[in-house]
Protein backbone atom coordinates (compact mmCIF):
# COMPACT_ATOMS: atom_id res chain seq x y z
CA UNK A 1 0.00 0.00 0.00
CA UNK A 2 1.70 3.45 -1.04
CA UNK A 3 0.67 6.01 1.41
CA UNK A 4 1.43 9.78 0.41
CA UNK A 5 1.47 12.46 4.12
CA UNK A 6 -0.30 15.36 2.69
CA UNK A 7 0.24 18.57 5.83
CA UNK A 8 -0.89 20.71 3.51
CA UNK A 9 -2.42 20.55 -0.04
CA UNK A 10 0.16 22.89 -2.26
CA UNK A 11 -1.21 23.96 -5.65
CA UNK A 12 1.56 23.30 -8.27
CA UNK A 13 1.53 25.56 -11.91
CA UNK A 14 1.21 22.86 -14.12
CA UNK A 15 1.96 23.88 -17.94
CA UNK A 16 -0.97 21.45 -19.89
CA UNK A 17 -1.98 21.20 -23.68
CA UNK A 18 -4.41 21.56 -25.28
CA UNK A 19 -5.39 20.05 -28.86
CA UNK A 20 -7.96 19.05 -30.66
CA UNK A 21 -8.74 15.61 -32.15
CA UNK A 22 -10.00 15.32 -35.15
CA UNK A 23 -12.91 12.37 -34.55
CA UNK A 24 -16.08 13.24 -32.81
CA UNK A 25 -16.70 11.25 -30.06
CA UNK A 26 -14.97 10.46 -26.47
CA UNK A 27 -12.56 9.48 -23.88
CA UNK A 28 -12.09 6.16 -22.36
CA UNK A 29 -9.34 3.96 -24.29
CA UNK A 30 -5.75 5.12 -24.61
CA UNK A 31 -5.87 3.43 -28.75
CA UNK A 32 -9.19 5.36 -29.19
CA UNK A 33 -9.18 7.54 -32.32
CA UNK A 34 -11.18 10.35 -30.09
CA UNK A 35 -11.89 11.33 -27.02
CA UNK A 36 -15.00 13.32 -25.31
CA UNK A 37 -14.07 11.98 -21.46
CA UNK A 38 -11.39 14.05 -22.93
CA UNK A 39 -13.18 15.47 -25.90
CA UNK A 40 -10.29 18.02 -26.55
CA UNK A 41 -7.17 16.38 -24.81
CA UNK A 42 -6.43 19.12 -22.17
CA UNK A 43 -4.67 19.10 -19.18
CA UNK A 44 -5.57 22.40 -16.72
CA UNK A 45 -2.91 23.85 -14.08
CA UNK A 46 -4.03 25.73 -10.91
CA UNK A 47 -2.69 28.87 -9.08
CA UNK A 48 -0.20 28.91 -6.00
CA UNK A 49 -1.67 28.77 -2.67
CA UNK A 50 -0.83 32.18 -1.62
CA UNK A 51 -3.14 34.81 -0.36
CA UNK A 52 -2.09 36.82 -3.73
CA UNK A 53 -3.97 34.12 -6.07
CA UNK A 54 -6.94 34.11 -3.69
CA UNK A 55 -9.22 35.86 -6.31
CA UNK A 56 -7.58 34.11 -9.12
CA UNK A 57 -9.19 31.19 -10.86
CA UNK A 58 -7.86 27.80 -10.79
CA UNK A 59 -7.97 27.41 -14.13
CA UNK A 60 -4.51 29.27 -15.21
CA UNK A 61 -5.04 28.02 -19.35
CA UNK A 62 -6.61 30.44 -21.58
CA UNK A 63 -9.98 30.38 -23.04
CA UNK A 64 -10.57 27.72 -26.04
CA UNK A 65 -14.16 29.50 -26.83
CA UNK A 66 -14.95 33.59 -27.17
CA UNK A 67 -18.32 32.89 -25.12
CA UNK A 68 -19.18 35.13 -22.23
CA UNK A 69 -20.79 33.31 -19.30
CA UNK A 70 -24.54 34.42 -18.91
CA UNK A 71 -23.57 35.38 -15.17
CA UNK A 72 -20.05 36.05 -13.38
CA UNK A 73 -20.03 32.66 -11.27
CA UNK A 74 -20.68 30.57 -13.75
CA UNK A 75 -17.25 29.30 -14.76
CA UNK A 76 -13.67 29.83 -14.05
CA UNK A 77 -13.93 30.29 -10.18
CA UNK A 78 -11.79 31.74 -7.81
CA UNK A 79 -8.65 29.21 -6.71
CA UNK A 80 -9.26 27.79 -3.32
CA UNK A 81 -6.98 25.39 -1.12
CA UNK A 82 -8.04 22.89 2.21
CA UNK A 83 -6.16 23.91 4.99
CA UNK A 84 -7.18 20.97 7.06
CA UNK A 85 -4.36 18.28 7.03
CA UNK A 86 -5.46 15.16 5.17
CA UNK A 87 -3.55 11.64 4.31
CA UNK A 88 -3.83 9.85 0.64
CA UNK A 89 -3.14 6.29 0.35
CA UNK A 90 -3.43 4.32 -2.92
CA UNK A 91 -5.35 1.58 -1.49
CA UNK A 92 -5.40 -0.56 -4.47
CA UNK A 93 -3.37 -0.70 -7.39
CA UNK A 94 -3.11 -2.84 -10.24
CA UNK A 95 -6.95 -3.26 -11.68
CA UNK A 96 -8.80 -2.62 -15.52
CA UNK A 97 -10.90 0.54 -16.01
CA UNK A 98 -12.76 1.06 -13.01
CA UNK A 99 -15.75 2.53 -13.62
CA UNK A 100 -18.13 2.89 -10.93
CA UNK A 101 -18.15 1.83 -7.35
CA UNK A 102 -20.90 1.63 -3.94
CA UNK A 103 -20.23 0.47 -0.61
CA UNK A 104 -22.14 -1.90 0.62
CA UNK A 105 -20.72 -2.45 4.14
CA UNK A 106 -18.37 -0.24 5.86
CA UNK A 107 -15.12 -0.19 4.15
CA UNK A 108 -16.24 -2.26 1.50
CA UNK A 109 -17.11 -1.35 -2.11
CA UNK A 110 -18.15 -3.19 -4.85
CA UNK A 111 -16.20 -1.74 -8.22
CA UNK A 112 -16.90 -2.40 -11.45
CA UNK A 113 -14.60 -3.35 -14.54
CA UNK A 114 -15.95 -1.63 -17.36
CA UNK A 115 -13.78 -3.88 -20.25
CA UNK A 116 -13.95 -7.31 -18.27
CA UNK A 117 -17.56 -7.12 -17.43
CA UNK A 118 -16.33 -7.81 -14.34
CA UNK A 119 -17.37 -6.77 -10.30
CA UNK A 120 -15.33 -6.90 -7.82
CA UNK A 121 -15.44 -6.61 -3.65
CA UNK A 122 -12.31 -4.29 -2.58
CA UNK A 123 -11.81 -3.89 0.86
CA UNK A 124 -10.59 -0.40 2.17
CA UNK A 125 -9.26 -1.44 5.32
CA UNK A 126 -6.72 -3.75 4.14
CA UNK A 127 -6.50 -3.50 0.26
CA UNK A 128 -7.63 -6.94 -0.42
CA UNK A 129 -9.56 -7.61 -3.92
CA UNK A 130 -11.82 -10.61 -4.54
CA UNK A 131 -12.17 -12.50 -7.60
CA UNK A 132 -15.02 -11.59 -9.77
CA UNK A 133 -18.13 -12.32 -9.12
CA UNK A 134 -19.84 -14.38 -11.37
CA UNK A 135 -23.51 -13.63 -12.76
CA UNK A 136 -22.48 -9.95 -14.70
CA UNK A 137 -24.36 -9.64 -17.71
CA UNK A 138 -22.74 -9.98 -21.17
CA UNK A 139 -21.54 -6.05 -22.39
CA UNK A 140 -20.57 -4.88 -25.75
CA UNK A 141 -16.99 -3.53 -24.68
CA UNK A 142 -16.13 -1.48 -27.92
CA UNK A 143 -14.63 2.20 -27.24
CA UNK A 144 -16.97 3.40 -23.74
CA UNK A 145 -18.97 0.57 -23.65
CA UNK A 146 -18.41 -1.99 -21.21
CA UNK A 147 -20.05 -2.67 -17.23
CA UNK A 148 -20.54 0.76 -16.18
CA UNK A 149 -22.01 2.25 -12.79
CA UNK A 150 -23.43 0.08 -9.81
CA UNK A 151 -26.03 0.49 -6.52
CA UNK A 152 -26.76 -1.07 -3.56
CA UNK A 153 -30.47 -0.78 -2.80
CA UNK A 154 -31.80 1.51 -0.24
CA UNK A 155 -32.73 -1.87 1.68
CA UNK A 156 -30.07 -3.59 0.84
CA UNK A 157 -29.36 -5.24 4.46
CA UNK A 158 -32.58 -7.27 3.67
CA UNK A 159 -32.58 -7.43 -0.14
CA UNK A 160 -28.75 -8.23 -1.33
CA UNK A 161 -30.42 -5.92 -4.67
CA UNK A 162 -27.33 -4.84 -6.87
CA UNK A 163 -28.24 -2.87 -9.90
CA UNK A 164 -25.99 -2.16 -12.68
CA UNK A 165 -25.58 -0.39 -15.95
CA UNK A 166 -23.67 -1.39 -19.07
CA UNK A 167 -23.64 -1.30 -22.74
CA UNK A 168 -25.80 -4.15 -23.95
CA UNK A 169 -26.18 -5.45 -27.90
CA UNK A 170 -29.83 -5.47 -28.91
CA UNK A 171 -30.88 -5.72 -32.55
CA UNK A 172 -30.33 -2.32 -34.24
CA UNK A 173 -27.04 -1.54 -32.26
CA UNK A 174 -26.31 -1.08 -28.64
CA UNK A 175 -28.02 0.70 -25.67
CA UNK A 176 -27.72 1.76 -22.14
CA UNK A 177 -29.45 -1.16 -20.42
CA UNK A 178 -30.34 -1.02 -16.29
CA UNK A 179 -29.93 -4.80 -14.48
CA UNK A 180 -30.34 -6.59 -11.41
CA UNK A 181 -29.85 -9.16 -8.89
CA UNK A 182 -29.18 -10.68 -5.39
CA UNK A 183 -25.90 -10.70 -4.18
CA UNK A 184 -25.31 -14.16 -2.76
CA UNK A 185 -24.81 -14.86 0.74
CA UNK A 186 -21.07 -16.04 -0.08
CA UNK A 187 -20.50 -13.13 -2.04
CA UNK A 188 -19.49 -14.81 -5.18
CA UNK A 189 -22.14 -14.47 -7.44
CA UNK A 190 -25.30 -12.38 -8.60
CA UNK A 191 -27.94 -14.69 -8.40
CA UNK A 192 -31.11 -14.12 -10.74
CA UNK A 193 -29.82 -11.08 -12.89
CA UNK A 194 -32.27 -9.28 -14.76
CA UNK A 195 -32.41 -6.19 -17.23
CA UNK A 196 -35.01 -4.39 -16.36
CA UNK A 197 -34.36 -1.12 -18.67
CA UNK A 198 -32.89 -0.24 -22.13
CA UNK A 199 -33.03 3.34 -22.80
CA UNK A 200 -34.06 2.96 -26.72
CA UNK A 201 -33.61 3.26 -29.31
CA UNK A 202 -30.59 1.27 -30.51
CA UNK A 203 -28.31 2.78 -31.68
CA UNK A 204 -24.97 1.74 -34.37
CA UNK A 205 -22.27 3.12 -32.19
CA UNK A 206 -20.30 2.68 -29.15
CA UNK A 207 -19.72 6.07 -27.71
CA UNK A 208 -21.75 8.68 -24.91
CA UNK A 209 -23.50 5.54 -23.02
CA UNK A 210 -24.27 7.99 -19.73
CA UNK A 211 -24.76 5.63 -17.51
CA UNK A 212 -25.16 7.14 -14.00
CA UNK A 213 -27.86 5.73 -11.26
CA UNK A 214 -28.84 6.88 -7.84
CA UNK A 215 -31.67 6.45 -6.12
CA UNK A 216 -34.23 9.13 -4.65
CA UNK A 217 -35.59 8.72 -0.89
CA UNK A 218 -38.70 6.69 -2.69
CA UNK A 219 -36.66 4.05 -3.55
CA UNK A 220 -36.67 4.81 -7.15
CA UNK A 221 -33.81 4.86 -9.89
CA UNK A 222 -32.25 8.08 -11.61
CA UNK A 223 -30.53 6.66 -14.86
CA UNK A 224 -28.23 9.01 -17.07
CA UNK A 225 -27.60 8.61 -20.99
CA UNK A 226 -26.36 10.29 -23.78
CA UNK A 227 -27.08 11.03 -26.94
CA UNK A 228 -24.31 8.54 -27.89
CA UNK A 229 -21.90 10.93 -29.75
CA UNK A 230 -22.78 11.44 -33.62
CA UNK A 231 -23.95 14.36 -35.73
CA UNK A 232 -27.11 12.10 -36.90
CA UNK A 233 -27.78 10.61 -33.26
CA UNK A 234 -27.81 14.12 -31.38
CA UNK A 235 -30.72 15.42 -31.93
CA UNK A 236 -32.40 12.86 -30.42
CA UNK A 237 -31.67 14.35 -26.98
CA UNK A 238 -34.05 16.99 -28.26
CA UNK A 239 -36.78 14.57 -29.07
CA UNK A 240 -39.47 13.01 -26.26
CA UNK A 241 -40.13 10.10 -28.18
CA UNK A 242 -36.11 8.47 -27.15
CA UNK A 243 -34.18 8.36 -24.28
CA UNK A 244 -31.09 9.85 -25.32
CA UNK A 245 -29.59 12.55 -24.06
CA UNK A 246 -31.78 12.10 -20.82
CA UNK A 247 -32.15 11.52 -17.03
CA UNK A 248 -34.71 9.24 -16.40
CA UNK A 249 -36.30 8.19 -13.53
CA UNK A 250 -37.92 4.37 -12.65
CA UNK A 251 -38.84 2.14 -10.60
CA UNK A 252 -36.75 -0.92 -9.41
CA UNK A 253 -38.68 -2.51 -11.89
CA UNK A 254 -37.87 -0.43 -14.78
CA UNK A 255 -41.15 0.77 -14.86
CA UNK A 256 -41.78 4.90 -15.56
CA UNK A 257 -42.52 6.81 -12.01
CA UNK A 258 -45.92 7.68 -12.15
CA UNK A 259 -44.89 11.51 -11.31
CA UNK A 260 -42.77 11.95 -14.09
CA UNK A 261 -43.36 15.34 -15.89
CA UNK A 262 -44.41 13.65 -19.49
CA UNK A 263 -46.47 11.00 -18.74
CA UNK A 264 -49.55 12.78 -19.52
CA UNK A 265 -48.11 13.51 -23.01
CA UNK A 266 -49.10 10.98 -25.70
CA UNK A 267 -46.30 11.90 -27.75
CA UNK A 268 -43.64 11.30 -25.32
CA UNK A 269 -41.94 8.67 -23.79
CA UNK A 270 -42.95 8.25 -19.59
CA UNK A 271 -39.76 8.09 -17.98
CA UNK A 272 -37.92 10.92 -19.15
CA UNK A 273 -37.50 13.40 -16.30
CA UNK A 274 -35.30 16.29 -18.26
CA UNK A 275 -33.84 16.12 -21.29
CA UNK A 276 -31.29 18.18 -23.71
CA UNK A 277 -28.07 16.39 -22.11
CA UNK A 278 -24.86 15.48 -23.83
CA UNK A 279 -23.00 12.62 -21.80
CA UNK A 280 -23.98 12.59 -17.86
CA UNK A 281 -21.20 10.79 -16.31
CA UNK A 282 -21.99 12.01 -12.38
CA UNK A 283 -24.70 12.53 -10.57
CA UNK A 284 -25.35 13.38 -6.62
CA UNK A 285 -27.77 15.07 -4.57
CA UNK A 286 -26.92 18.23 -2.90
CA UNK A 287 -27.07 17.64 1.10
CA UNK A 288 -27.27 21.04 2.18
CA UNK A 289 -29.90 21.70 -0.44
CA UNK A 290 -31.95 18.66 -1.42
CA UNK A 291 -31.01 19.45 -5.56
CA UNK A 292 -30.16 17.29 -7.59
CA UNK A 293 -27.04 17.80 -9.47
CA UNK A 294 -25.47 16.18 -12.98
CA UNK A 295 -22.28 16.90 -14.01
CA UNK A 296 -22.20 15.74 -18.62
CA UNK A 297 -19.46 16.49 -20.89
CA UNK A 298 -19.15 19.05 -23.65
CA UNK A 299 -17.33 19.08 -27.03
CA UNK A 300 -14.38 21.00 -26.94
CA UNK A 301 -14.88 22.79 -23.44
CA UNK A 302 -18.35 23.43 -21.87
CA UNK A 303 -18.43 21.11 -19.71
CA UNK A 304 -21.47 21.74 -17.66
CA UNK A 305 -22.49 21.23 -13.80
CA UNK A 306 -26.25 21.39 -13.76
CA UNK A 307 -29.46 21.35 -11.52
CA UNK A 308 -31.67 19.07 -12.82
CA UNK A 309 -35.71 19.78 -12.54
CA UNK A 310 -38.37 18.04 -13.84
CA UNK A 311 -39.57 18.14 -17.24
CA UNK A 312 -36.81 21.15 -17.80
CA UNK A 313 -34.39 21.23 -21.47
CA UNK A 314 -30.86 21.92 -20.90
CA UNK A 315 -30.22 22.85 -24.67
CA UNK A 316 -27.70 19.98 -26.37
CA UNK A 317 -27.47 20.53 -29.10
CA UNK A 318 -29.10 23.54 -30.32
CA UNK A 319 -26.71 25.51 -27.56
CA UNK A 320 -23.25 25.05 -25.91
CA UNK A 321 -20.99 26.77 -24.46
CA UNK A 322 -17.58 25.11 -26.53
CA UNK A 323 -16.87 23.86 -29.99
CA UNK A 324 -16.88 20.90 -32.34
CA UNK A 325 -13.70 18.98 -32.08
CA UNK A 326 -13.29 20.94 -35.80
CA UNK A 327 -13.05 24.16 -33.89
CA UNK A 328 -15.93 25.15 -35.55
CA UNK A 329 -19.34 26.50 -33.91
CA UNK A 330 -22.13 23.73 -32.48
CA UNK A 331 -25.27 24.94 -34.44
CA UNK A 332 -24.74 28.29 -35.18
CA UNK A 333 -22.59 29.27 -31.95
CA UNK A 334 -25.48 29.81 -29.89
CA UNK A 335 -24.01 30.12 -26.53
CA UNK A 336 -26.61 31.91 -24.00
CA UNK A 337 -29.53 28.84 -23.39
CA UNK A 338 -31.62 31.35 -20.79
CA UNK A 339 -32.35 33.14 -24.55
CA UNK A 340 -33.67 29.73 -26.16
CA UNK A 341 -35.78 28.79 -23.55
CA UNK A 342 -33.49 26.60 -22.04
CA UNK A 343 -31.60 26.21 -18.76
CA UNK A 344 -28.55 27.65 -18.20
CA UNK A 345 -25.98 25.33 -16.46
CA UNK A 346 -24.97 26.41 -12.91
CA UNK A 347 -21.19 26.18 -14.10
CA UNK A 348 -18.71 24.96 -16.96
CA UNK A 349 -15.64 24.31 -18.02
CA UNK A 350 -13.30 26.45 -20.50
CA UNK A 351 -10.88 24.67 -21.66
CA UNK A 352 -13.04 20.74 -20.93
CA UNK A 353 -12.23 19.13 -17.53
CA UNK A 354 -13.65 16.28 -18.81
CA UNK A 355 -15.23 15.60 -15.56
CA UNK A 356 -16.87 12.49 -14.84
CA UNK A 357 -18.26 10.82 -11.33
CA UNK A 358 -18.59 13.11 -8.66
CA UNK A 359 -20.32 13.16 -4.57
CA UNK A 360 -20.95 15.59 -2.46
CA UNK A 361 -19.07 15.62 0.96
CA UNK A 362 -22.18 14.58 3.52
CA UNK A 363 -19.80 14.17 6.71
CA UNK A 364 -18.21 16.19 9.41
CA UNK A 365 -14.61 13.92 9.21
CA UNK A 366 -13.41 17.02 7.59
CA UNK A 367 -15.31 20.12 8.38
CA UNK A 368 -13.57 22.36 5.78
CA UNK A 369 -14.92 19.71 3.44
CA UNK A 370 -18.61 19.59 4.03
CA UNK A 371 -21.32 20.44 1.39
CA UNK A 372 -18.54 20.63 -1.31
CA UNK A 373 -19.01 18.38 -4.88
CA UNK A 374 -16.12 16.22 -5.85
CA UNK A 375 -15.95 15.91 -9.30
CA UNK A 376 -13.10 12.86 -10.59
CA UNK A 377 -11.36 14.62 -13.66
CA UNK A 378 -10.34 12.48 -17.06
CA UNK A 379 -8.24 14.35 -19.42
CA UNK A 380 -7.59 16.97 -16.66
CA UNK A 381 -6.44 14.27 -14.57
CA UNK A 382 -7.39 15.91 -10.95
CA UNK A 383 -10.35 15.86 -8.65
CA UNK A 384 -11.67 18.99 -8.53
CA UNK A 385 -13.21 20.46 -5.27
CA UNK A 386 -16.50 22.36 -5.68
CA UNK A 387 -17.63 24.93 -3.37
CA UNK A 388 -21.19 25.75 -3.78
CA UNK A 389 -23.61 28.88 -1.96
CA UNK A 390 -26.84 27.93 -2.94
CA UNK A 391 -26.48 27.47 -6.34
CA UNK A 392 -23.83 29.60 -7.17
CA UNK A 393 -20.15 27.97 -7.38
CA UNK A 394 -17.51 30.33 -5.26
CA UNK A 395 -14.27 28.08 -5.37
CA UNK A 396 -12.48 25.23 -6.92
CA UNK A 397 -9.69 23.35 -5.97
CA UNK A 398 -7.71 20.83 -8.02
CA UNK A 399 -6.53 18.14 -6.46
CA UNK A 400 -3.70 14.94 -6.98
CA UNK A 401 -2.47 16.88 -10.01
CA UNK A 402 0.69 15.19 -10.08
CA UNK A 403 -0.58 11.67 -10.06
CA UNK A 404 -1.18 11.52 -13.39
CA UNK A 405 -4.28 9.39 -13.21
CA UNK A 406 -8.23 9.36 -15.04
CA UNK A 407 -10.37 9.84 -11.84
CA UNK A 408 -13.43 7.84 -13.16
CA UNK A 409 -15.42 7.81 -10.17
CA UNK A 410 -15.87 9.34 -6.49
CA UNK A 411 -17.31 7.66 -3.48
CA UNK A 412 -17.73 9.56 0.56
CA UNK A 413 -17.66 6.30 2.91
CA UNK A 414 -19.46 5.85 5.46
CA UNK A 415 -16.65 7.30 7.74
CA UNK A 416 -16.29 10.25 6.08
CA UNK A 417 -13.05 8.79 3.69
CA UNK A 418 -13.34 10.13 -0.30
CA UNK A 419 -12.55 7.70 -2.30
CA UNK A 420 -11.72 7.58 -6.44
CA UNK A 421 -11.02 5.16 -8.90
CA UNK A 422 -9.18 5.58 -12.13
CA UNK A 423 -8.70 4.29 -15.43
CA UNK A 424 -5.31 3.04 -14.74
CA UNK A 425 -6.80 0.76 -12.11
CA UNK A 426 -5.96 2.54 -8.54
CA UNK A 427 -8.67 3.38 -5.89
CA UNK A 428 -7.11 6.27 -4.08
CA UNK A 429 -8.29 7.22 -0.34
CA UNK A 430 -8.35 10.57 1.24
CA UNK A 431 -8.99 10.95 4.35
CA UNK A 432 -8.62 13.85 7.98
CA UNK A 433 -4.42 13.18 8.79
CA UNK A 434 -3.77 10.60 11.23
CA UNK A 435 -7.19 8.81 10.51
Amino acid sequence: MTKISWSKLMFSAMLMSVMTLAACGNDDTADEKSTDDSDAVTEEGVDEGTEESANKSAETEPKVTEFEPAFPEQTRAPAIETETEFDTEVVVEGLGVSWGMAEFEPNRLLVTQRDAAELLIVNLEDGSVSDPIEGTPEVNNEDQGGLLDVAVAPDFDDSQLVFMTFSQDIEGGTVTAVGKGVLSEDEASLEDFEVIFQATPAYEGTLHYGGRIIFDEEGNLFLTTGERSDVESRDRAQELDAYLGKVIHITQDGEPVESNPFVEDEDALDGIYSYGHRNIQGIDYNPETGDLWIVEFGPQAGDELNIIEPGNNYGWPIVSYGLEYSGEFVNEGISEHEAQGFIEPRYYWDPTSAPSGMAFYDHDAIPEWENNLFVGGLVSSYIARIVIEGDMIVGEERLLTDEGERFRDILVTEDGALIAITDGGKVYKLSAAGE
